[in-house]
């Protein structure tokens, strides 16, 4: 072993990437020849873009290019580019160690039912390691592009914990990956699978894939291109098919699946650019998990040019699940991040992929409800994320949600905005909604029994989002949004003259809870929202749901402290008994029991559980 040789191991967590990726991906192992490809591409993609500034990076070799090989007797795969290639350092952190918190997210993912899920793979960064599916040894030989040729790396390694460094001579740059295959592997030694597999998976890769020619089996020295190495998205419309289309997205997107939908457009003009954008069918595993800190849904190229995956710059946060690419002819090509986040040009950019994007999924409402239903299901919550970060667009937004309401039958059906507006009643004036952390929750409340016997409907927002978005839209389609739970319930004179009359009757009784309760009530009312339960929550327009602030307080967050309204039924029986039982520690346990059942049906959380267990047992026990 020479000075410059050295053996390694795997941090703890790539060695638990590999352990996972050899024992769950054997179903869909020929998914490292796609993940080699896309790294390949990726690495060409780099160095044409650093020798926009440095061109002497191109220096020997020509046209950047993509080259598979197979050896039947040695047993191997080959896979080498041309591109930027990577220095000893790089090496190490892109391969023997966390380069990011891909890793990790892919560990979190590969959990439970997950584990034998092939389409995570290539969505953390690590599909380098697939190569081990079906290698029981892989060898890495790269040179950085501009770097001597003496200080090329070796790295080896069976995938089993460790790894070997070692420094040597490489004349050419770029980075050729050997996979020595395990015994039972000789499909990937034919020919004619490997070309089937990269026309499959990377037949839009925009560089060429090329192959030896074959005679009896055997590679020459003659080499062909396999795949369609065109930039699809430069491509008229016309020439190209709903196969084609797919095919891009899943080498885009590392998804197996087919896309849901997609929109292609080229804007000409003082501005010129060219836009291809997908909607997936179900979410990325990082959607919410660590997707807002590093998001790739779109590719920036600059005629043609690769420049980053920037979706922050091209997309705003809500729609970060969108794939696709995003290639303008007139940025200045020596841009950079800074440079892309102060860009006019860039500003105008993002708010057409914004427009085409909205557009898109209007039309799937519209014309695809079936499509609609399995999108709004995969990012319905990602969406609603825009009625608070993207106010130019808020109506829009907004008529795109949908709720289960007091009129539909079960949590499947909903309802959007303009047809509750559609079906309102005469004379009412607004749009009425609960919010709860479940369907049921919402769907038994008994906030909602005087709506229900005026058949007024009212929406049933069950998603943690709902209260924290409902702070942004007040309104829609000039009817303001009022909760169920909160503030006056409206009443006409009648139901007004009896309302009053009924808090007068009850004035005695009002008096008794509030000295029951003491300082766990703010107030206590007759209610007006009330037919059939005898007690529930009332907040002021500007409150906290219950739900809500107990979600926050178990996030670690502080929450100013407040003291609930309970409205009562004066006409409840177990209402009627606090109003005449003489005993007080029993009136005490009756008066805190309605008061806890309020709580309960609003989501808060009772402040202690085990008192109101004993409540309920005496109680019980008469």
């Amino acid at each position: 072993m020479t000075a410059s040789t050295e053996t390694r191991k795997f941090e703890a967590e790539v060695a638990q990437v590999l352990h996972l990726v050899t024992h769950s991906l054997y179903s869909h192992k020929e998914i490292f020849l796609r993940e080699l490809i896309s790294n390949a591409s990726d690495a060409c993609d780099k160095l044409r873009f650093e020798s926009i500034a440095h061109p002497e990076l191109l220096a020997g070799e020509g046209e950047l290019h993509i080259d598979v090989s197979w050896d039947e007797k040695a047993r191997t795969v080959t896979v080498r580019d041309n591109g930027i290639g990577m220095s000893r350092d790089e090496v190490v952190a892109n391969i023997g160690t966390i380069a990011s918190s891909g890793t990790r997210r892919f560990l979190e993912a590969m959990s439970g039912e997950q584990k034998s899920d092939a389409r995570l793979i290539g969505q953390f960064g690590v599909g380098f390691y697939s190569a081990f599916v079906v290698a029981d040894k892989v060898t890495v030989l790269s040179r950085r592009a501009g770097a001597p040729d003496n200080e090329g790396v070796k790295w080896e390694s069976d995938g089993k914990g460790e790894y070997s460094l070692e420094q040597v001579e490489l004349g050419e740059r770029g980075t050729t990956v050997v996979l020595h295959l395990k015994a039972d592997e000789d499909e990937f030694l034919k020919r004619w699978q490997l070309t089937s597999l990269i026309r499959k998976y990377s037949d839009h890769v925009a560089f060429p894939i090329r192959m030896p020619k074959d005679k009896d089996g055997q590679p020459t020295d003659e080499w062909e291109t396999v795949n369609d190495a065109g930039a699809l998205w430069t491509k008229p419309k016309s020439e190209i098919s709903d196969e084609d289309y797919i095919s891009f997205y899943k080498s885009l997107g590392h998804d197996f699946n087919d896309p849901l939908a997609w929109t292609h457009n080229r804007v000409e003009g003082s501005q010129s650019f060219t836009t291809l954008l997908y909607l997936p069918a179900q979410p990325p595993f990082d959607l919410m998990m660590g997707g807002r800190d590093e998001r790739k849904g779109l590719k920036l190229y600059i005629k043609r040019v690769f420049i980053m995956d920037a979706a922050e710059e091209l997309l705003p946060n809500y729609l970060r699940f969108v794939r696709g690419v995003v290639d303008a002819d007139d940025l200045p090509l020596n841009v950079s991040r800074e440079l892309l986040q102060h860009n006019r040009q860039l500003d105008r950019i993002k708010a057409a992929c914004v427009k085409r994007v909205l557009d898109l999924i209007e039309k799937l409402a519209k014309d695809e409800p079936e499509k609609f239903a399995t999108f709004y299901k995969a990012f319905g919550n990602t969406l609603k994320e825009g009625i608070s970060e993207d106010a130019n667009n808020r109506e829009r937004i907004a008529r795109l949600l949908r709720y289960a309401s007091t009129k539909s039958e079960g949590a499947g059906q909903t309802v959007g905005f303009d047809d509750y507006i559609g079906r309102m009643k005469v004379g009412q004036d607004a749009i009425w909604y609960i919010t709860a952390d479940s369907y049921t929750a919402a769907a038994g409340s008994p906030q909602l029994e005087a709506f229900k016997a005026r058949d007024i409907e009212v929406l049933l927002m069950s998603d943690r989002i709902d209260e924290w978005m409902l702070g942004s839209l007040n309104e829609y389609g000039g009817k303001p949004l009022k909760s169920v739970a909160k503030g006056e319930v409206p009443l006409d004179e009648a139901d007004r003259q009896k309302q009053e009359e009924a808090t007068k009757a009850a004035e005695p009784l009002l008096r008794k809870l509030k000295e029951l309760l003491g300082d766990r009530v703010g107030d206590v009312k007759v209610s007006a929202r009330l037919t059939d339960s005898p007690s529930c929550l009332a907040l002021s327009d500007y409150e906290m749901a219950p739900h809500l602030a107990r979600l926050l307080r178990e996030a670690g967050h502080d929450m100013p402290e407040s003291k609930p309204t309970l409205e009562i039924n004066p006409q409840h029986p177990l209402v009627k008994r606090v109003e005449t039982e003489t005993d007080e520690d029993k009136a005490h346990d009756l008066a805190a029991l309605l008061l806890d059942q309020a709580e309960i049906a609003a989501g808060a959380q009772l402040p202690d559980p085990a008192a109101f267990v004993q409540r309920m047992n005496r109680v019980l026990l008469g």
